[in-house]
């Protein structure tokens, strides 16, 4: 298979992203399709559709080998199950799937059609390999079971962060960043109240500590 697209978003690096697709709906993307796939043809209609359906590779995933069971982050890193009852990027063919809003369609002079799109869980640069509608008839499923991923809790952090950080950030994204702070970026296996970390987004390294359940930003770098 050949991409036919790439998303552009303020994820410089895996750390961070929002864990599914529309976590955190005012996170922006674009996306800009290789030069083969640039006939504005090609998405002629797709203007009519508030969603898509992104099929994409987890191209910082890829491996040589698979394993049949992974540990889902979501269960603290400690309790297998399938690979196939899981989202985990370690699969044999290393394909995510990503529901995003369509905000709009842009005919480029030099770069064809654009989608802007929100929600979007990818990191920066990341190929994609398809574009489908979302079709709300036959993908919305109100009574679909959540299996193992209904018992688990879903906590929300208390986020603190200094005016005179968050306004080094553009106002439309200052948003954004406090609510993927407020899902706990941590993977679920790391609790350990002190520790620095470091997320990359819209080219700063945002640093910042948990305490209990509450997060504080405690340092903005630009990167």
């Amino acid at each position: 298979m050949n991409y036919i697209a790439r998303i552009y978003t303020d994820f410089s690096s895996k750390f961070g992203i929002p864990r599914q697709s529309r976590m955190v709906k005012e996170l922006q993307g674009k996306i800009v399709f290789e030069p083969e796939f640039r006939n504005p043809e090609a998405v002629r209609g797709l203007e009519d559709f508030s969603h898509i359906w992104l099929i994409w590779e987890f191209s910082e995933a890829k491996q040589t080998e698979w394993s049949p069971t992974v540990r889902p982050p979501i269960l603290g890193g400690n309790i297998r199950k399938g690979v196939f009852a899981t989202r985990s990027p370690f699969r044999p063919n290393s394909l995510g799937l990503s529901a995003v809003k369509l905000d709009k369609v842009e005919i480029d002079n030099e770069l064809g059609s654009i989608l802007y799109v929100s929600g979007a869980d990818l990191m920066n640069g990341t190929p994609i390999f398809d574009i489908k509608p979302y079709i709300p008839y036959a993908d919305s499923i109100p009574d679909a079971k959540g299996g193992f991923t209904e018992e688990v809790e879903k906590k929300v952090l208390k986020v603190v962060f200094p005016d005179e950080l968050l306004k080094n950030i553009p106002q439309e994204k200052q948003n954004p960043l406090v609510q993927m702070l407020a899902l706990d970026p941590r993977p679920a296996y790391q609790d350990d109240d002190g520790r620095i970390y470091g997320l990359e987004f819209a080219g700063f390294d945002v640093r910042f500590l948990v305490d209990d359940d509450v997060l504080t930003v405690v340092d903005m770098v630009d990167m």
